[in-house]
C-alpha cells in the first residue's frame, strides 16, 4: 500500500511550480509573508482541511481526528475534503487563483514552493514556531525555500526506500552477502567485480542515477542562493563518469537507459540483477510471487556517500489567507502531533516526523514479519535524513537531466558537456518558468 501511495504522489509532485506560476503570480503578497502574524487568537471557527488521495483507505482514522480535536476545541470546526491524486496540483494551482485553497492543505515541498512564493502559504517559523522543536530537524527544514525565510508547512509523515539485495547473487560473484555496498566507491567496485566474474550476464543495478543519486553522492545541487542548479560540478561529472564504466563494464543492465522504476523492480525480481530500492509491499510480493529469491533477500540502507539517507517528506500548509488562522494552526499542530503521527504510522506503512517517535518499540523491534523487517530498516535511517530532491526542479528538468545521463552513459558526449548542457537548460527554464 506505501508502495502505491508513494508513486501515486511523486508522479505529480513536480508539475505545479510551472504549471501553476503564473495563476499563481496574483496571488498573496510577492514576498510570501502572507500575515503570518495575524496566526495568534482563539480557536474557533469553520477550517477547511483538504487531503491527497487518503479517505479511501484512512476514512475511520480521520474522522477520529477530527472528533478529537473538535472535542478539544469546542468552537471549531472541520470539514474534511480529500482530493483525488491525478490532477491534484492543478487544483491547488486553480484554487490559490479562484481565492478558494482550504485552510489546511496536504503538501510536499514542492508543491508548498509556488504557493509559498506567491504568499499563500503561511510562514510556520514566524506563526508556529514554538513547536519547531518537537520535530526532527531535516523535517522541519524540508519546507524551507530557496530564495525566503521562513518554513511554510508542518511537517506530516515521512518515508524512505530500504535497498533490497539478492545475497546468492552476491556469493556468486565472490561477494560477502554480510558486507552489502555502503558507500559509492565500494558500489562501484562491486559491480565491476559481479560483471567479471559473471562474464558480464550479471548486472548490479538496473538503473542511472537521478537527482537523488547526485545528492547522496555529495553533489551540491544548488547555490546556496537557491537560484541556479550546480549539479554539474567536478563530484557530479565524477559520479556520472563512474556510471558510465559501469554500463562499458556490463555491471549497469543494459536497459537501465530507458528503464522505469517498476521495469527494474521486475529485473530484481527475475534476478537479473543484484540491488533494488523497495518498499515492504514489495518484500511480500516477493515472498509470493518469487520464493527463490524471496529466501536471499538481504536489506540495507541505500548506498550514500553523506551518511545521510533520503527522505521523502508530506506537510500541512496553512492557508495565509485564511479568515480562521488560530484554528487552522491549531489544527495543523494537532495532526502533526507526536501522538497523532503515531497513531497514522500504525496505519500505513509511514514514519513520523517528530522527535523520539521512532525510538518506540513499533521501529525498533523485529517480530519476524516482513513489514517488521522493512520498517526498522527505514526507521533506523530517518533521524537524520534529508530531501535530497530540490523542490525547484519540475518534471521537465528532471528529463532534461535523464536525457543528459543517458547520453553521457552511452558515450554520446562526455559526462561533463552533458551536465553543462543539463544544467544550462534547468538554469534556463527555472528563469523563465
Amino acid at each position: 500500500m506505501r508502495t502505491s501511495m508513494r508513486r501515486s504522489r511523486s508522479a505529480a509532485t513536480a508539475t505545479i511550480a510551472l504549471a501553476s506560476a503564473l495563476a499563481l503570480a496574483a496571488c498573496g503578497a510577492p514576498d510570501g509573508s502572507g500575515g503570518a502574524d495575524s496566526a495568534s487568537g482563539k480557536v474557533e471557527g469553520q477550517v477547511v482541511f483538504q487531503t491527497w488521495n487518503l479517505k479511501a483507505n484512512f476514512k475511520d482514522y480521520f474522522e477520529g481526528l477530527i472528533a478529537d480535536f473538535e472535542q478539544k476545541y469546542p468552537d471549531a470546526k472541520v470539514k474534511w475534503v480529500d482530493q483525488p491524486a491525478e490532477g491534484y496540483p492543478e487544483k491547488l494551482s486553480a484554487d490559490a487563483a479562484g481565492g478558494t485553497l482550504p485552510d489546511v492543505v496536504n503538501v510536499s515541498p514542492d508543491l508548498a514552493y509556488p504557493l509559498a512564493k506567491a504568499g499563500m502559504a503561511l510562514d510556520l517559523e514566524k506563526s508556529a514556531g514554538k513547536y519547531r522543536g518537537e520535530y526532527l530537524d531535516g523535517a522541519w527544514k524540508s519546507n524551507e525555500m530557496p530564495g525566503m525565510k521562513g518554513v511554510y508547512a508542518f511537517p506530516w509523515y515521512l518515508n524512505t526506500g530500504p535497498m533490497f539485495y539478492n545475497k546468492e547473487l552476491f556469493r556468486q560473484a565472490g561477494l560477502d552477502p554480510a558486507k552489502p555496498p555502503t558507500t559509492y566507491d565500494q558500489l562501484f567496485r562491486d559491480a565491476k567485480s559481479m560483471a567479471e566474474k559473471s562474464g558480464r550476464k550479471m548486472a548490479m543495478l538496473a538503473s542511472t542515477p537521478s537527482i537523488e543519486d547526485f545528492g547522496r553522492y555529495g553533489v551540491r545541487l544548488m547555490n546556496p542562493q537557491g537560484t541556479e542548479f550546480t549539479f554539474n560540478e567536478p563530484k557530479g561529472v565524477e559520479l556520472l563518469q563512474h556510471y558510465k564504466e559501469l554500463y562499458e563494464a556490463g555491471a549497469l543492465d543494459s536497459q537501465a537507459l530507458t528503464a522505469k522504476a517498476e521495469s527494474a523492480g521486475r529485473k530484481f525480481q527475475q534476478q537479473a540483477v543484484a540491488m533494488n530500492p523497495g518498499s515492504a509491499l514489495d518484500l511480500e510480493n516477493f515472498r509470493k510471487e518469487a520464493p527463490s529469491l524471496y529466501k536471499n533477500i538481504g536489506i540495507t540502507d541505500a548506498v550514500n556517500n553523506t551518511g545521510k539517507a533520503n527522505m521523502y517528506v508530506q506537510g500541512l500548509m496553512v492557508n495565509a489567507q485564511s479568515e480562521v488562522k488560530p484554528a487552522a494552526v491549531a489544527f495543523a499542530h494537532f495532526v502533526t502531533d507526536k501522538k497523532n503521527q503515531m497513531a497514522f504510522a500504525k496505519e500505513v506503512t509511514i514514519f513520523p516526523s517528530t522527535k523520539g517517535s521512532l525510538d518506540d518499540p513499533y521501529f525498533t523491534e523485529q517480530d519476524g514479519t516482513d513489514a517488521t523487517r522493512v520498517r526498522v530498516a527505514s526507521a533506523k535511517s530517518l533521524e537524520n535524513a534529508v530531501n535530497y530532491t530540490p523542490v525547484l526542479l519540475s518534471d521537465q528538468m528532471k528529463t532534461v537531466l535523464r536525457n543528459a545521463v543517458a547520453r553521457a552513459v552511452q558515450g554520446k558526449q562526455s559526462p561533463k558537456a552533458a551536465l553543462d548542457g543539463a544544467v544550462a537548460e534547468c538554469n534556463r527554464l527555472l528563469k523563465t518558468g
